[in-house]
């Protein structure tokens, strides 16, 4: 009776979360490291990003996800390396993504450059410890080692990109690990695939005013396609305001500033419109980029990815 329960308890989650196994970002664009190791050093600064999600705010078990990542280019500009730490939250699903980004850049041209990329570390699934409280599954040996254990995991990325453009294909973890082993049940750690493009348009002669639309497509096994685009304009070389559409779920609005050259702050809101639009009030998420540069000879400000 324990198993079956417990059985039904992991259904009940995964069917929940199976449309979403990893995090989504609406400001895809400056996260691009979460999903595309080829991203690292590609700013051409030691940068550092942070960014928070609240998914489906006023839903009880909404997502909640927080990201930091640190990438930079080496001595040796055509290598970049990165770490990523991604903390995500579902319902009593609890995942944590600790990982080490590298990147080879191969120039292609005077400003045309292709960064290779991969990616290794752990992720971390467990359940949340309230459930336990459930006299069903409280202090139960098989439920507390088959539902709370370290994996490990490789993923890898292309990253083809001009400083007004960019174009890239990745998978994050392309390890399916089966977080229970003795075949009771089957939880796979999906592999996700990843393809992201965006172009910046000077909308005016003196360049003041800037348009750039982007998009990132997600492909899961046995999901629908995800699909995300946005498109921004940019004024004076500081103020980013757009709007964002995510295929059959969301649309929302976009803006971020450019206080310093070292430093930018972003804000998005995601308005539902799937089924779930009765249920939640949107989707809030916030990021601060911050970049070091030590040789301001060499940056190229500002960076429109």
């Amino acid at each position: 009776m324990k198993r079956i329960i417990i059985t039904f308890v992991i259904g009940v989650v995964n069917i929940c979360a199976f449309a979403q196994q990893t995090p989504q970002f609406t400001q895809y664009m400056y996260n691009t490291i979460a999903v595309n190791p080829g991203y690292a050093g590609s700013r051409e600064a030691l940068t550092i990003v942070g960014l928070h999600r609240s998914q489906w705010v006023g839903m009880d078990g909404g997502p909640v996800t927080q990201t930091l990542s640190i990438h930079s280019p080496l001595r040796n500009e055509r290598i970049g390396v990165g770490f990523s730490f991604i903390n995500d939250k579902l319902g009593d699903e609890h995942n944590t993504y600790v990982y080490a980004d590298f990147s080879y850049t191969v120039n292609l041209g005077i400003e045309t450059k292709l960064a290779f990329g991969i990616k290794g570390g752990f992720s971390n699934y467990s359940i949340d410890e309230a459930l336990f409280n459930n006299p069903d599954v409280y202090n139960d040996p098989y439920f507390q080692d088959k539902l709370n254990r370290w994996t490990p995991n490789l993923g890898a990325g292309i990253y083809l990109h001009q400083p007004k453009w960019y174009l890239g294909f990745s998978s994050p973890r392309l390890i399916e690990n089966d977080y229970n082993k003795d075949g009771f049940y089957r939880a796979l750690e999906q592999s996700h695939f990843y393809g992201i493009a965006g172009y910046v348009f000077d909308i005016n002669n003196s360049g003041s005013v800037k348009m750039r639309p982007t998009a990132l497509v997600k492909m899961t096994k046995g999901a629908p396609l995800s699909v995300d685009g946005t498109l921004s304009f940019l004024f004076n070389e500081k103020l980013w305001l757009g709007a964002s559409y995510r295929v059959d779920d969301s649309v929302g609005a976009l803006a971020d500033f450019q206080i310093s050259k070292q430093l930018r702050i972003g804000y998005a809101y995601d308005y539902p419109i799937s089924d779930i639009k009765p249920y939640n009030s949107g989707t809030h998420e916030v990021f601060l980029i911050f970049d070091f540069k030590f040789d301001q000879s060499k940056y190229k400000s500002p960076r429109y990815f």
